[in-house]
């Protein structure tokens, strides 16, 4: 591998290393906030995944002479709020954060299946009428 690509695949584990390294529990539960005698702490839900590829390569002889090279990879971290945790003096609630677009999926998909069945069966009891 040439010095070039070896620098980049070096630059890129060192970018993946620091990505991992702020995955960590504050990143999960976020900085306490006080707000009228109580703590207010966020809950999160992090999710990372990272990949890399490799190449290399020559052309046989008999079709002359040649190298090849390559490289690759990506990565990426999502982040979605999930939860508020409330401490006051006497007890600690946990209060969900609803995800709004998966519950518009999901009704979405309820009324697809809805209207799938509805049409078979209307189409089932025309063709028996027939």
């Amino acid at each position: 591998m040439s010095t070039e690509g070896q620098a980049g695949v070096d630059e890129l584990m060192n970018r993946f290393s620091d990505m991992q390294g702020r995955a960590t529990a504050r990143s999960v539960f976020g900085e306490p906030l006080k707000v009228d005698g109580r703590t207010i702490i966020p809950v999160a839900q992090v999710r990372a995944a990272f990949g890399v590829g490799m190449g290399r390569g020559s052309t046989p002889k008999a079709e002359g002479t040649g190298t090849g090279e390559g490289g690759g990879g990506g990565g990426g971290i999502t982040v979605r709020p999930i939860a508020i945790v409330e401490i006051d003096g006497q007890e600690t609630k946990v209060k969900p954060i609803p995800d709004v677009t998966r519950l518009a999926l999901a009704g979405m998909a309820l009324v697809a299946w809805n209207v799938f069945w509805i049409t078979y069966t209307i189409r089932r009891a025309v063709k028996r009428k027939q």
